[in-house]
Parts: structure tokens; sequence; C-alpha cells
């Protein structure tokens, strides 16, 4: 019957999430948002009575619904173009440029130097589109330089350099390769998709292998967000995520070299992936920092060589237009801070995160470490975009900490409803929610229950 039950919902899941692929577009500025925000919430609904059914289901059977449910839930996401996400716009664009010869950091977008390797459906004034009625939420007016020519493109910042690192920018042009120039979007979502299975499977076999409940597994396969972010919105950081996780079950085998290797490959694939490294150095940590600083350096070294300090990309105007300079991103930090004091303090907790992790994790079990320090560090830079949590997923499979969640569903309701104080509101809630539950299953409550038991039972023997 749990069986029955559980592939409902999953079904369910499926069709609402091929719902949401298909039938809003982009949902930026539509008077539809409500209803998006509906079918939404109506997916972690489901998401999470389908755990919660699930936990009657065992053998091959928990195994089969476990792969299935994240091949219908990941392939319904592909129903639909990124719906609220222009971003693999720019992830093809830099293939593109890439195949053509140039270097991603050499030219934005657009510059005349590029005009050849514009694309109808990336720049569909090329197609001979008014650049005036260039209206539509997926698309935005550019001008080109130096000549001054008006364009429509669908790439968001077009007149600012690349923000992505080499592997990533690897990983565009190999997909663009295959694909070539007018397949739009659908290639990268079906990367999203085999990588999202990709890492299922390497969930389970690291569960299996420590004979763990290789059901929580599901918690990562049938996720609507890892579905939305990874697959529909193809976010690169799905390639950061599976080289976080690669490199951490790496370095519970003992092969630090390895694990090095896949590190340095993820920070270079979004630089964030570094808050991944104190978990990983507790044992022989030269081992793992010298393939990591290799592996870095290896991929940036041509693009260096090539375009120089421009490698930085946008970087720095990233950073700066986000609030991070400025100390006012820090949403949880400036509700309590003046916004001169948030970046000092920020970096001095992530800093004691760090050194906690680094010197409580356990080399064999390195993933509840991970947990913490990524999670710790998403509620204290509180990102304005949830994808940057999709590397805090396989952990909480991992750990089984089912309360880190709330920082994935509250990053989500930012994004649909970006109101700073319902963002605020909602961050706390997650930090309490996080802080409650650990308490009570590590801290001196932990065993109370256990307690009254044994007092109840000896009482009866008396």
């Amino acid at each position: 019957m749990r069986i029955a039950v559980t592939a409902v919902l999953l079904a369910a899941s499926a069709v609402v999430m091929g719902v949401t692929a298909t039938a809003f577009g982009m949902v930026d500025n539509r008077g539809d948002d409500r209803v998006f925000i509906a079918c939404t919430v109506a997916l972690w609904i489901l998401f999470a009575a389908a755990i919660i059914v699930f936990r009657g289901v065992r053998g091959r059977a928990a195994v089969a619904l476990i792969l299935a449910g994240g091949l219908a839930i990941g392939g319904a996401a592909l129903a639909g173009p990124p719906n609220t996400s222009t971003d693999s716009a720019r992830y093809v664009w830099d293939g593109l440029v890439q195949n053509a010869g140039v270097s991603p950091y050499a030219y934005v977008p657009d510059a005349d130097a590029l005009a050849e390797v514009r694309t109808p459906w990336l720049f569909p004034s090329e197609a001979g589109i008014d650049p005036a009625q260039c209206t539509l939420p997926r698309l935005r007016q550019a001008t080109s330089s130096p000549s001054g020519m008006p364009l429509c493109t669908a790439i968001n910042r077009p007149s600012s350099p690349t923000i992505y690192p080499p592997t990533a920018e690897l990983f565009f042009g190999a997909v663009t390769l295959v694909s070539g120039s007018g397949a739009q979007y659908l290639p990268l979502q079906i990367a999203g998709l085999l990588m999202s299975l990709g890492i299922t499977v390497l969930l389970m076999r690291a569960l299996l292998r420590r004979r763990m409940d290789v059901r929580w597994a599901a918690l990562w396969a049938w996720s609507p967000f890892v579905a939305t972010e990874g697959v529909n919105n193809s976010h690169i950081d799905m390639l950061a995520t599976l080289l976080v996780l690669v490199a951490t079950l790496a370095v519970s085998r003992g092969f630090r070299f390895r694990s090095g290797i896949a590190l340095g490959a993820a920070i270079a694939t979004k630089l964030v992936p570094i808050i991944a490294a104190p978990a990983l150095l507790r044992k022989q940590p030269w081992k793992v920092a010298t393939a990591a600083v290799a592996t870095f350096s290896v991929l940036y070294v041509p693009y260096v060589l090539s375009t120089g300090i421009a490698v930085l990309g946008y970087l720095p105007g990233y950073l700066s237009e986000e609030g991070y300079s400025s100390g006012t991103r820090f949403t949880i930090l400036a509700s309590v801070l003046p916004p001169t004091w948030t970046l000092a303090v920020a970096a001095v907790l992530l800093a004691i995160t760090a050194a906690l992790v680094w010197w409580k994790t356990d080399p064999e079990r390195p993933w509840l470490g991970q947990l913490v320090m990524i999670g710790t560090t998403l509620l204290v830079v509180s990102p304005n975009y949830p994808w940057y949590a999709l590397m805090l997923v396989p952990f909480i499979a991992l750990t089984r900490r089912w309360e880190w969640f709330a920082v994935p569903a509250a990053m989500t309701l930012r994004q649909l409803y970006p109101h700073t104080q319902t963002y605020l509101g909602m961050l706390w809630l997650a930090t309490l929610l996080i802080v409650i539950v650990s308490i009570r299953r590590q801290g001196p409550f932990s065993e109370f229950p256990g307690r009254i038991r044994g007092l109840a039972r000896s009482l009866r023997r008396r």
C-alpha cells in the first residue's frame, strides 16, 4: 500500500513540476506569480508527504522508487525553458564564444567583435526583431559596442564580462559543442538531469557502503528544489555540487589526492565550493590542499595566458552589486548590527565555524562537517539566489538532518516573494528550527524520552 501511495505522490509531483515548467514562462513581472508560488508550495508539500509515506517502504522497491521518482520529477522539469532565471543563456553564449576560438573573458556579449557569434535566439534583433519591441521578460534591450547599434538579447548583463571560472567555461563549451548553436536551453537542462541522477547514485552507494538507510537519498532525488534549480534552470551549481560530493566521498575513503583534484575543479567551477575545504582537511591536509591548488591552477593557466587579469570577469562588480562590499547583503546580521560591522562579523563567524568544522570533523564521515559549514555560510551570507543552496542538499541526505531543508525553502521563498522583511523572518525561523532540532537530537534532552521509558520499566518491575 505504501509503495502505491508513494508512487502516486511522485507522479503528482512530476505533473505539477511539468505544469510549472510549461504554463508560466518567466515569472518576473507577471500577473500569475501567485499561481506559480502556489504550484511551488504544492511541490514542497507533495515532496514532504512522499518522504513521510516512503518510510514504510524497504528493499528493492525503495531503490526503484528513488530512481524512478528522480527521473520522473527531473524529466518533467525538462518540459519547458527556465522560468525563474536566464543564467543559462549566458552559459550557452560563453560556450559559443569558446567554440569560436575566443576567450570568454575577452569581450562582453554586446561587443561588435563578437557579432558573427550571435545567434537569433540569443539575439532576436539579429533575426530582424525591432529592439524597441524587446519587452518580453526573457529579453532585454542592449547596445552593441562601440558601434552603438541597438540590440535585443536573452543574455543578462550583456554589457558585463562573464563571471564564471574555468571549469564552468569548459563545461559550457563542451555542452554547446555537442548540441550546436540552435538547441537553446534543453541541452543544459539534460546535463542537469544527468548530474542529478549521478548524484542520486553516488548518495545511494555511499549510504549502502556505510550500512546506512539508502532511503535518505530520496531527499535529493525527489526534491523540487533540485529539479527546479538544477534541471529546469540548469544552474552551474549542479556541477559544483557533484564535484564537492565526489571530493567528500573520496576523502572519506582515504583518497585524499583524488579528493583534492575534485575540490580544485569544484572551486574552479564557481569559487563558492571553497567553503567545502575545512571538512576535507582534518587528516593529511597537505595532500588535499596540494592537489586542489594544482588542479585549480592548471585549469586557470590557459585562460590567464590568453586574457590576463580579465579572467576575474564580473566578480568584483557582482559582489558590489549584491551588497557584500557595503555589508547590506548579510540579512540576519544587518537586522541586529550596523551595516559597517556586518562584513567583519560575518568573516569572524565563518572563520570560527571553519575552525570548529576542521577540528571536529571525522575524516571517515565528513558529511556532517560539510552540512554545518555550508549551511552556516548560507545563513550568514544569505544570498539572494536559492541555487547556491544546491550544494547543501546532498549532505542533508547523508546526515539525515532534514531540518536544514529550511534554508533552501527560505531562499526559494525569497526568490518568489522578494521582500526583505519576509526573507529575514524566514531566515530567523530556519535558524530557530535548526537550533531546536539539533539540540533535541544531540543535546541534554535527547536522552530524556529513553530515561522516562527506563524509569517506567523499573517502576513496573517493583
